[in-house]
């Protein structure tokens, strides 16, 4: 018996992700307070967050097999969210230019009925380009990525913002790693292909 599979986000990038495996699946938002615990590192925020989300939606739907994932722009340390309106994505990209960011980007697989729960962590090294404020404002005002961790789609116009991505799973700058879904949603039990 295939169970059910459900994406626990909210995010239209992460289910137009989960869509290329070609596998039927469910969404349910996670409950799932986001704010960083005190000193909390990029990388163990993402984690967190992701096995967090799993776990909330899992305790709904104790048979489905969920998969959570969060990502988290890291800029030397010091996490960065998604800036939420053109002022914040101004100042983050201001930040961010000519510098290496790693966006941390957690998936986690939870089935409560077997026990099975598995996490893993796809950082992305991203290379930004020593961008002029002409060039943050006209790529804010054609993409508005308010919505996205580090105010920039590299699936998009952003990819004009980046000097260089280094990833071993190249779905995972854009919300999901693939890659490691797959493997984890094998090893849960879900067939694919």
């Amino acid at each position: 018996m295939q169970r059910t599979v459900i994406l626990a986000s909210t995010s239209r990038y992460r289910r137009e992700l989960l869509t290329r495996l070609q596998l039927p699946f469910d969404v349910h938002a996670p409950d799932v307070d986001e704010t960083p615990l005190p000193s909390e590192a990029p990388q163990a925020l993402a984690q967190r967050l992701a096995l967090e989300k799993a776990r909330a939606v899992a305790a709904k739907f104790p048979e489905a097999v969920v998969i959570g994932s969060d990502q988290v722009a890291d800029l030397g340390g010091e996490p960065l969210g998604k800036p939420g309106n053109h002022e914040r994505a101004v100042a983050q990209l201001r930040r961010m230019r000519g510098q290496t960011l790693v966006f941390q980007t957690a998936v986690a697989v939870v089935c409560q009925a077997t026990g099975f729960v598995e996490r893993d962590l796809a950082p992305v090294r991203v290379v930004f380009r020593d961008l002029s404020d002409d060039a943050i404002e006209r790529y804010l005002r054609a993409e508005q990525p308010y919505d996205c961790a580090g105010s920039a789609k590299s699936e998009g116009l952003g990819i004009a913002l980046l000097d260089a991505i280094d990833s071993d799973d190249p779905t995972a700058l854009i919300g999901l790693p693939l890659i490691r879904t797959s493997r984890m949603l094998r090893a849960a039990g879900v067939e694919l292909l």
